[in-house]
């Protein structure tokens, strides 16, 4: 029997999609943000184990709260790293007339076989993809994550050709994203896609600071203070976030 490993668990979402929803953190994750609020995510099997119908038991126990715009969003860690077990959990749910939305820095995403087919399949079954771009710049990517970002561009450009409806996120981090430069190449880049709902600019924070140190891991951005609300305003300017009128 398929099983997923899950971090965590959250019953009354209301940041994370549309509406009320049931929040699903998948374990595992093949990034390395420098701002990364959940270090102890990253290691898949330290997940616990569950089935699709133990967690789609367990969220409909809710359902009552999502009224017509809720549902189930997954997020993580990454949850396209256990991609086929997020099929059948989809699949379950849309057979249950769940709304079901990712939320996915789009890391995994590959037009290579196997992954491609699976991902078209995960589509069919997927309401919302709210993916996390951290960074529009390829070698300021990979110093911010340890990864490249053409497959994720690549993916935000795909899901647009497909007609899927997305949510774009950008964490704002000084020193790393936040230049009008870079602001500027993501708005024109954003500019591109078809089916963007929403922009949100996500300020960079230290609450998950202590998250590193217990787990002995160095904090790059020590120093780094979050991002001031001027440059916050600046952000939403330019990535015309207000443009983007979404009914919650």
């Amino acid at each position: 029997m398929l099983k997923g490993y899950i971090h965590s668990l959250e019953s009354f979402g209301s940041v994370d999609g549309p509406g009320v929803r049931y929040i699903i953190f998948f374990s595992g994750c093949p990034m390395r943000c420098q701002f990364c609020h959940n270090p102890d995510t990253w290691v898949m099997k330290d997940g616990t184990e569950y089935t699709a119908d133990e967690l789609l038991e367990k969220a409909i126990r809710y359902r009552a709260y999502w009224g017509d715009k809720g549902g189930i969003t997954v997020s993580g860690g990454e949850p396209l790293m256990q991609i086929d077990f997020l099929i059948e959990l989809f699949k379950k749910a849309k057979a249950m007339n769940i709304n079901t939305c990712i939320d996915t820095s789009g890391a995994p995403y590959s037009t290579s076989e196997p992954f491609a087919s699976k991902f078209k399949e995960l589509m069919k079954y997927t309401d919302l993809v709210m993916l996390d771009i951290k960074h529009i710049d390829e070698e300021g990517h990979k110093i911010l994550t340890k990864c490249s970002n053409k497959n994720i561009l690549a993916m935000a450009e795909y899901l647009s050709e497909i007609g899927k409806d997305m949510w774009i996120r950008h964490v704002l981090v000084p020193e790393r994203n936040d230049t009008d430069e870079y602001l500027t190449r993501l708005a024109d880049f954003i500019d591109t896609l078809k089916t963007v709902k929403k922009v949100e600019v996500l300020p960079y924070h230290t609450l998950g600071v202590h998250k590193w140190q217990t787990l002995g891991i160095p904090y790059e951005l020590e120093g780094i203070d979050p991002p001031t609300k001027e440059r916050i305003e600046n952000a939403n300017k330019i990535l015309k976030t207000d443009s983007y009128k979404v009914e919650l």
